[in-house]
């Protein structure tokens, strides 16, 4: 089948829901939430299967967690006809479809994107076509087909959700001619594509997640939490913790609580040298050891850890380009940099971003408000995680930040939204804007 054919598909489909009210619009969501996280394990094994990536039991947890997440973050919000009035500006907004959305997808996450891409786009009456990697076609495919099902369980068409079954480069630059919207989830490559195909696109920018250490919170839990954040799924995911900067007095605390919380921390320069050269071929990330267990990426270099060990964690220098450890590591590796300074550590921390991830998510442990909020001023990112696991970013029950699979990371990644990708970016509203009473006199500045 062409594009054009899907897309012809997907609009007739769109036709057939347009009279939906917004609790058929929400049964929806509902059955196809349902449906991915009753699938969450077998889709979990066949991504492990297919992809070679991440970790088992954290691909389970991040299916069903984005399958309750995100669905409880839109099943009371308005989406349909009138969803808001303001009477004192005399407006009232109606929502309305922006039409067949493409969804480009990465090897990293075969389900949850097209699941939190596809909720998203439903929530707005939109119908959804799928360009999967080609690295995890069967994966994505088996996810659509979950869903697909699941809205005709509801008397809903189908091809509101739609696959490319044996993706390739022209197949997804012809998507993004053909449809009306696109949202990019893969690297700069993909995202300049979707921004030059003539459609607006919503892109992503890469991660690459520093954390701080203040002064005033729990070693141990700091050091839980960064085991936490920089492990899940082997470090594939793009809110996952890069780095943990601590002050330099609390080093030997430091080191002896993350060893408690199963990382191998690494200080031997000889050894620091063999991992550096295992991660990393020409300044580039080894494919290799994208998204492998620590301990296929120690015995790679030659470098004894514990059989156990859920991270890596090595001890830097430097930061900045002077050290690649600094960069985003799609494996689960942590970079541990001291600092004498609370101003230094965010410095450090900026310098990383600078280098790769500026616009994404930095993490801070602490309780002093003004050094949250400080950093909030001075580091180039969209979200500063307080006290959570840096993974977190995405969206939780525990936090306010929108629950996506897409992370917008501003002007300073490149993207055209500073914050987590929802519904609202993907419905048009008409503001019905009746009289009201002058708000000036025509001369505000007397």
């Amino acid at each position: 089948m062409t594009i054009e054919e899907m897309v012809t598909q997907a609009r007739v489909a769109m036709e057939e829901i347009s009279g939906y009210d917004q609790e058929q619009v929400d049964k929806m969501l509902y059955v196809i939430s349902k449906a991915v996280f009753e699938q969450a394990e077998p889709l979990a094994k066949l991504a492990i299967e297919e992809t070679r990536l991440g970790r088992l039991d954290h691909k389970i947890g991040k299916n069903q967690g984005m399958a309750t997440n995100i669905f409880a973050s839109l099943k009371d919000k308005a989406s349909v006809d009138v969803i808001r009035e303001i009477p004192e500006e005399g407006l009232v907004e109606i929502a309305h479809p922006v039409g067949v959305i493409g969804s480009v997808t990465p090897t990293t996450n075969p389900t949850i994107t097209p699941l939190g891409n596809g909720l998203m786009a439903l929530k707005g009456k939109n119908a959804m076509i799928v360009s999967p990697h080609p690295r995890s076609k069967k994966t994505t495919k088996e996810t659509i087909e979950l869903m697909r099902e699941a809205l005709v369980s509801v008397g809903a068409p189908r091809d509101l959700l739609q696959v490319i079954e044996e993706p390739s480069i022209e197949l997804s630059q012809g998507l993004m001619q053909s449809v009306d919207l696109i949202v990019a989830t893969g690297g700069p490559g993909l995202v300049k594509s979707a921004y030059s195909s003539g459609h607006p696109a919503y892109g992503v920018g890469p991660g690459n997640v520093q954390a701080i250490l203040d002064r005033d919170f729990d070693v141990e839990v700091a050091a839980e939490l960064s085991v936490i954040g920089r492990s899940f799924d082997n470090g594939i995911v793009c809110a996952c913790q890069q780095s943990l900067i601590y002050p330099q007095e609390k080093e030997t605390e430091v080191f002896e609580a993350l060893s408690q919380k199963q990382a191998a921390v690494i200080t031997d320069k000889e050894d620091l040298a063999k991992l550096r050269n295992t991660l990393f071929i020409d300044g580039r990330a080894n494919p290799d050891m994208i998204g492998q267990d620590p301990k296929i990426i120690a015995d790679a270099a030659g470098v004894e850890i514990p059989a156990d060990s859920q991270i890596i964690a090595v001890k830097v220098d430097a930061v900045g380009k002077s050290e690649l450890f600094c960069k985003e590591k799609m494996a689960p590796v942590l970079a541990l940099k001291s600092y004498d300074t609370f101003e230094e550590a965010v410095g450090f921390a900026k310098e990383n971003l600078l280098l790769e991830g500026a616009g994404h998510s930095a993490g801070l442990f602490s309780q002093t408000k003004e050094h949250q909020i400080y950093a909030g001023e001075v580091l180039p990112v969209s979200r500063v995680v307080v006290n959570q696991p840096t993974i977190d970013a995405g969206g939780s029950p525990a936090n306010g930040l929108n629950p996506t699979v897409s992370l917008g990371c501003g002007s300073w990644g490149n993207n055209i939204i500073s914050e987590n990708l929802t519904y609202t970016h993907l419905i048009n509203i008409s503001r019905v804007a009746l009289p009201i009473q002058p708000k000036h006199d025509g001369k505000p500045w007397d």
